[in-house]
C-alpha cells in the first residue's frame, strides 16, 4: 500500500519526492501523472486498486482550478485525508485553498527536507484526526508558549531561543515553531542559518490572521524539523507591527503547535509584554555580572507591579564561570529569585553560535549542552507530568 500519492505529470518534483520519502520516512510513493484529477475517491483507489492513502499531493503543472475542484470533492467526502498541495499561489488565494479542504502549501522548489518534515507533519495530522480529538491536560489543549526574555542584552537570549527550539523539536518533531520578535535587530534566522523568503511581517497580515493555513504558508521549515518565523530583514518594518497583531499571530500558533518559542528584544517594550501575556512559561536569562543582575532585578519587579508574570518561571544563568568572583548564592540574593538552570561558559556554543547550527543539534558532549538539556526538559510533558515537586531548585556553579 502507497502511503503517499502524488498527483502531478511533473517529472522533477516526483523525483524529489521520492528521495524525501526515502531517506527517512515510513511507506512509499505512487503517482499519477496527469495534469486532469481523478472525479472522486472511487476514481482515485480505481487506478490505485488500493484503499485511501494518507497524504495526497496535488503536484506542480496541475492547473489551480482543477486542484480546487478536486480538494472540495474529497473535503466533504474524505475529510479525513491530508491534502497538500503544491504551488507558488499567492498569499490571496490562500483562503480559498483552505476553504477547499487543502491542508498544507508547498512551495515546487522546495528541497527534499523541507519536502520530508512536510510529509511527517501530514502523515501526524492524519493520525490525529483518525485516532479522534485528544485534549491534553495541561493548558486546555493550547500548545505551551515559551518567551526566552531578557532586560540586558549581550546575554546570550537568541542562544538560548534556539537551542531550546531545537531541543524541543527532537521531543516532537514539526510540533514546535520558534518566533523572532525582536523585531528590529532579531537573529533567529542567522542563528538557525535560515534565509527566509517571508518572516513575521508576511505573518500579521489580515489574510494570515484570519486563517492559519495562510499563516503557515509564511513559516520557514528547519532542517532539524520545526518551523522558523523570523524578524523582518529591515528594522523599519517593525513600525508597523502593533502589539495587538503579535498578540493574535502567538494565539493563532499556539493552536496549531505543540510549542511556540519566542525570541524577545532586549527590556520590556510593548510588543515583548504583549507577547508575555500569552505566555505559559517565561525563561528569565541574565549573564553573571552585576548589570545584568540588577537589570534582571528590576525587570521582575516591574512585572510583579503589573501582575503580568506567567506562573512557570525559569531562570537561567547564562555564561556561568566560577572565576567571575560572584557565585549562585550571590545571583539568587541579587534577583530575589531562585536559579533554575546555570549554564557554563562553553566555547562550543560560541561556536556553534558562529556557524548557525545550535549546539543541541549535533550532539556535542559539553557541560552546556547537559544544562541546556536539563532547560528543555523543563518542557517536556512526561517531566511536567510525573514531577510533583517545585519547578524552581538550587543549582551550584
Amino acid at each position: 500500500m502507497s502511503r503517499f500519492v502524488l498527483l502531478s505529470p511533473n517529472g522533477e518534483f516526483d523525483q524529489k519526492l521520492r528521495a524525501a520519502v526515502s531517506n527517512g520516512l515510513r511507506g512509499s510513493v505512487q503517482t499519477i501523472a496527469s495534469d486532469i484529477l481523478p472525479a472522486g475517491p472511487q476514481e482515485l483507489f480505481a487506478l490505485l486498486n488500493q484503499e485511501q492513502p494518507e497524504v495526497l499531493i496535488i503536484g506542480p503543472d496541475v492547473p489551480y482550478e482543477e486542484a480546487l475542484r478536486f480538494a472540495k470533492v474529497f473535503d466533504v467526502q474524505l475529510p479525513g485525508l491530508s491534502l497538500v498541495l503544491v504551488s507558488d499561489v499567492e498569499p490571496d488565494f490562500l483562503l480559498y485553498a483552505m476553504r477547499a479542504g487543502i491542508r498544507d502549501i508547498l512551495s515546487p522548489h522546495a528541497d527534499a527536507a523541507e519536502i520530508r518534515v512536510l510529509l511527517e507533519r501530514a502523515c501526524q495530522s492524519f493520525a490525529t484526526r483518525h485516532r479522534g480529538p485528544e485534549t491534553p491536560a495541561e493548558n486546555n489543549g493550547r500548545g505551551l508558549v515559551i518567551g526566552v526574555f531578557s532586560p540586558k542584552g549581550g546575554v546570550g537570549k537568541t542562544t538560548l531561543a534556539t537551542n531550546i527550539a531545537i531541543g524541543l523539536g527532537q521531543i516532537a518533531p514539526m510540533s514546535v515553531v520558534i518566533v523572532d520578535l525582536d523585531l528590529q535587530f532579531g537573529d533567529v534566522a542567522s542563528g538557525l542559518y535560515l534565509n527566509p523568503e517571508h518572516t513575521v511581517t508576511d505573518a500579521v497580515t489580515p489574510a494570515a490572521a484570519q486563517d492559519s493555513l495562510v499563516l503557515k504558508a509564511f513559516l520557514t521549515v528547519h532542517p532539524a524539523g520545526i518551523y522558523a518565523l523570523c524578524a523582518p530583514p529591515n528594522p523599519v518594518d517593525a513600525d508597523h507591527i502593533t502589539p495587538e497583531q503579535v498578540s493574535r499571530l502567538i494565539e493563532q500558533l499556539a493552536q496549531e503547535f505543540q510549542y511556540v518559542v519566542i525570541d524577545t528584544a532586549p527590556g520590556m517594550p510593548e510588543i515583548g509584554l504583549a507577547a508575555m501575556e500569552q505566555c505559559t512559561d517565561v525563561v528569565w536569562v541574565s549573564a553573571m555580572d552585576v548589570p545584568s543582575l540588577r537589570g534582571l532585578r528590576s525587570g521582575l519587579e516591574v512585572l510583579r507591579q503589573l501582575d503580568i508574570m506567567p506562573e512557570s518561571r525559569h531562570v537561567v544563568l547564562n555564561m556561568a564561570d566560577a572565576k567571575a568572583g560572584l557565585n549562585v548564592r550571590d545571583v539568587e540574593a541579587t534577583i530575589g529569585a531562585p536559579v533554575d538552570v546555570s549554564i557554563p561558559r562553553s566555547r562550543a556554543v560560541a561556536l556553534s553560535t558562529n556557524r548557525g547550527i545550535p549546539v543541541l543539534q549535533e550532539s556535542k558532549k559539553d557541560p552546556a549542552v547537559k544544562s541546556l538539556r536539563q532547560l528543555v526538559e523543563r518542557f517536556n510533558p512526561a517531566w511536567r507530568a510525573q514531577t510533583q515537586r517545585k519547578l524552581h531548585r538550587r543549582v551550584v556553579i
